[in-house]
């Protein structure tokens, strides 16, 4: 159901089975759908089912606990297991861990074991997952009349949760957000799908086939009087009206049942999750998956172009783990508030403007690690000590990054005075560059407390482990530096003690010595036993001497016996109070890492700005969209790389404003390979760098706020789903013209080219004259259908554009220019010549080609009517054309080729008036 993993165990007979067996099965019977890591000494083991799965995962050797292989068997160190449990997350099992609970040394009996974690793909903290990427646990809540989501990357503690209203579009949008984020894990109640039982399950299974861990979870855990009262518990709130989810029940059930799935597999609080933001769509400028995909945001279109194709690649120059996520959320979630827009830029601009401040905070940044995941690790319990070493090694950063932020405010910093700049112009333009620097100074917590805690507590190179010992410095603890000195110098203690005694009795063959038998002991012949002072004890009687002992070396013996064992408890203890002031800080830490990722990500701004020659945007309260100089971010940063030739700038202007002579939709025509699509791509970038506080690459950008970009680009099918590459593109279209608004900049590269020319061509008609009359948004539209242009003479804001080639004896040359008016040609044949193709082939296609423009000119017409409506763009009725094919011309008589030509005229005017609007 849903894709659950379902292990099948052996069912041997527990009688015959040996006490370690029964311990296992006990165990394994409690977890009967994860992989049992089980703790033997220095190995996790795994038996029955789960070793020939995870041997066969994993490609490690499959052996047996028996000579009769009843019982198979597989095992990993346990001190290297975090990478191999990670492969098996990964590939969406879910991994239960038993660990000894007791020291095999203190007990005489079968070692106590339980499960401390069942780690799943939701929860685990992958050492090898990328520092941008981020892992979702994801859970779901339906009501009769919203759709909750929440989500959470326990590896960060990044929480989040929204809900979606409307009985049937909050189901449909709440899946789109699901997909858009696509979650790792995502969890739902038992009793019914992820969507409710009326969902369709044979539509809504493909759809979900991305998220390959889907798990139920008890009813109870998504009820309101359970899962909001611990949601609660979790915040340290005794209401979520501080969180935004007062009037949101169904986002605030979703997010505790992902509480309670938290500490049910971690058997955890889980304490750095003290904080969770509710968000709504409308806050942000709305990326579908489509669009994301469709762009290339984060993820190549193809696996084998590499990731440096991606928008986040190409503007990826952040120097921490925290500053890339937040690179990455932001260019999927850019902003639209003009206000907070403006005060990024204003940021930007004051780093770009001092080389010498900026490249100090940068360098200041690169020595911070990961305090997310680092501080997650050690609230879950899963931190070593050179992890809480790294911790503060990173903390010792901040002060640094606190000076140089503060000099960046400095008013009297900035870029040289504009032309016809005034002075109060300029003292308000250096005023509103400083107040995202001054803030960050003032507000920053460079958290030295925590990070001379950690220095003065830990050696500066622990070993790996606690139980390797040697971790907490000297000077902690008087008991455990005690006792390393005995550990370190117990052979001068003996021989000390030795000598002391020696003089006390006057015995100078007196010997102190050690076996593993009778421990310490003083050794004394036979001849000097009435020397033998009261307090000795006798131990042992030999043939020549006496052995005994006295209370100190006994006491000594102890301490050095159990040196070891008890230097590691008592570093462990410290350790763990270490641990619990670190959790105790998790807000405070949490919120440096926030300013951390926004100091970085401003300064990774300005670096590029300054690096590549990026400029400022400018917001206008007019729909409008001009860009000047235009270049493609991603493109222009891969031919740089690759020591290309400079990207060709293109302008671009668009007012969906009152201002009817200006155009809200351009049509651009032109060849193949001309840079069609380009153009299209880099509009909807360059709006999508400037809406996340970015300087864009652009000679000047004005533009009014985008509430959504829309996209239909390529050819694809989904074959998963049933659908066809003409279907998916329908699809796409549909979304397109059924949500956008005015305010949307919509992008549609070769409509209709999934299905025959003509009822392609219709499609494009009919959308771009509903575009212009139903939406009026910003839009841009490239196709080959050269009749499409004819539009532009009936919608005054319809413009035509086209790429500019050049003809030249050896063929076309690509300009990669856009410029005012339609193409005359669409160059197809001669692509393929550049493709390739024999030719035998190119010769013939124009042949062909030839023949069917000639056959169009005399069967074509268009009706030119005031609606301009799409009438007759096909050729004369098969039917018709059929019959004069099978018409022997020279057997006709006169009166029957009269006959004929009226019956053929009858049906001209039957499909004239069958097709008229």
């Amino acid at each position: 159901m849903f894709g659950i993993l379902t292990l099948p165990v052996s069912d041997p007979t527990t009688d015959t089975q040996t006490p370690l067996m029964r311990q296992y099965l006990a165990a394994k019977r409690q977890h009967p759908d994860a992989l049992l890591f089980f703790r033997l000494g220095d190995f996790y083991e795994l038996f029955f089912d789960d070793a020939k799965t995870a041997s066969a995962e994993l490609q490690i050797t499959l052996t047996a606990r028996d000579k009769e292989r009843q019982t198979p068997m597989c095992g990993v160190p346990y001190h290297a297991a975090e990478n191999y449990i990670a492969r098996l997350l990964r590939k969406g099992y879910r991994v239960a861990i038993c660990d000894q609970m007791e020291d095999p040394k203190l007990t005489k009996k079968i070692v106590r074991r339980e499960v401390t974690r069942v780690l799943t793909p939701g929860t685990a903290l992958d050492p090898q997952l990328a520092a941008e990427q981020s892992n979702y646990l994801a859970a779901v809540h339906l009501t009769d009349t919203a759709a909750g989501l929440a989500f959470l990357d326990l590896s960060t503690g990044d929480f989040r949760a929204t809900e979606f209203s409307g009985s049937n579009a909050a189901t449909a949008q709440a899946l789109e957000e699901l997909l858009r984020l696509c979650p790792a894990e995502l969890i739902f109640p038992t009793t019914r799908g992820p969507f409710g039982p009326k969902t369709d399950q044979a539509t809504l299974d493909p759809l979900l086939a991305q998220i390959k861990t889907r798990t139920p979870v008890d009813d109870y855990a998504f009820s309101p009087d359970y899962a909001i009262p611990l949601l609660e518990r979790q915040l340290g709130s005794q209401s979520l009206e501080g969180f935004g989810l007062a009037h949101h029940p169904a986002a605030a059930i979703a997010a505790g049942a992902i509480v309670h799935y938290v500490r049910t597999t971690q058997h955890s609080e889980a304490a750095h999750v003290e904080s969770l933001r509710f968000y709504a769509r409308a806050e942000c400028l709305h990326l579908d998956q489509v669009t994301a995909r469709n762009l290339e945001l984060t993820d190549p279109l193809f696996t084998d172009a590499g990731p440096d194709v991606t928008l986040f690649r190409t503007m990826d120059a952040c120097c921490t783990p925290m500053g890339k996520r937040m690179l990455r959320a932001t260019l999927l979630r850019p902003m639209i508030d003009p206000e907070a827009i403006e005060s990024r830029y204003a940021a930007v601009d004051a780093a770009r403007a001092s080389l010498i401040r900026r490249e100090e905070l940068r360098r200041a940044l690169h020595g911070i690690l990961d305090l997310d995941r680092l501080l997650a690790r050690i609230s879950l319990d899963s931190a070593g000590p050179r992890d809480v070493l790294a911790l503060a090694a990173s903390l010792q950063h901040l002060p640094a990054v606190q000076k140089s932020a503060a000099s960046l405010s400095d008013p009297e910093r900035g870029s040289p005075n504009a032309e016809g700049e005034s002075l109060s112009e300029r003292r308000t333009l250096n005023a509103e560059r400083s107040q995202f620097w001054s803030h960050s100074a003032t507000t920053l917590d460079t958290l030295e407390d925590l990070a001379t805690s950690i220095l003065t507590t830990l050696v500066p190179e622990p070993p790996l482990t606690l139980a390797e010992g040697g971790v907490i410095a000297p000077g902690i603890d008087a008991e455990l530096d005690d006792l390393r000195s005995i550990g370190s110098s117990g052979r001068a203690s003996i021989a000390a003690i030795e000598e002391r005694e020696r003089r006390r009795t006057n015995i100078g063959s007196l010997k102190v010595r050690f076996n593993s038998v009778f421990g310490y002991y003083i050794e004394i012949t036979k001849s000097n036993l009435a020397s033998v002072p009261a307090d000795y004890e006798r131990k042992q009687t030999l043939v020549n001497a006496e052995r005994f002992t006295t209370p100190e070396l006994k006491d000594y013996e102890t301490k050095v016996l159990t040196a070891q064992e008890r230097s590691v408890e008592i570093e462990k203890r410290l350790f763990a109070g270490l641990r619990t002031r670190l959790v105790e800080n998790a807000s405070r830490i949490r919120r440096t890492s926030t300013a951390v990722a926004q100091i970085d990500l401003v300064a990774n701004f300005a670096h590029l700005a300054a690096l590549r020659g990026y400029t400022r945007p400018r917001i206008d309260p007019a729909p409008i969209l001009e860009i000047a100089g235009g270049r493609h971010p991603v493109i222009e940063c891969l031919m740089e790389n690759a020591g290309d030739s400079r990207f060709v700038p293109n302008d671009l202007y668009l007012d969906a404003g009152d201002n009817t002579s200006s155009p809200n939709l351009l049509l651009i025509t032109g060849p193949n390979m001309g840079g069609k699509s380009t153009y299209l791509r880099q509009a909807a970038l360059l709006v999508i760098l400037a809406q996340s506080g970015s300087f864009v690459s652009a000679d000047r950008m004005t533009y009014g706020l985008v509430d959504r970009v829309y996209t239909r680009i390529g050819a694809a099918d989904n074959l998963a789903r049933g659908r066809s590459t003409f279907m998916v593109e329908m699809t796409e279209t549909a979304t397109i013209l059924n949500t956008a608004t005015p305010q949307s900049l919509i992008l549609l590269d070769e409509m209709g080219r999934g299905t025959s020319t003509f009822d392609g061509l219709a499609l494009a008609w009919s959308t771009l004259e509903y575009l212009q009359r139903h939406i009026g948004a910003r839009a841009l539209f490239a196709t080959h259908y050269h009749e499409l242009t004819l539009l532009a003479d009936e919608f005054p804001r319809l413009k035509n554009l086209h790429v500019v080639v050049r003809e030249a004896p050896q063929g076309i040359v690509f300009l990669h220019r856009i410029e005012q008016g339609a193409a005359n040609r669409s160059y197809g044949i001669d692509v393929a010549r550049l493709a390739g193709l024999p030719p035998a082939v190119i010769q013939r296609a124009r042949q062909v080609l030839k023949q069917h423009e000639r056959s169009e000119r005399h069967n074509v017409a268009v009706e030119t009517e005031p609606a301009l409506q799409l009438t007759m763009f096909t050729p004369l009725s098969q039917l018709i054309l059929d019959r004069l094919a099978q018409t022997d011309i020279d057997t006709l008589t006169p009166l029957q080729a009269l006959n004929l030509l009226e019956e053929l005229k009858a049906e001209i005017g039957d499909k004239k008036v069958s097709t008229a609007p």
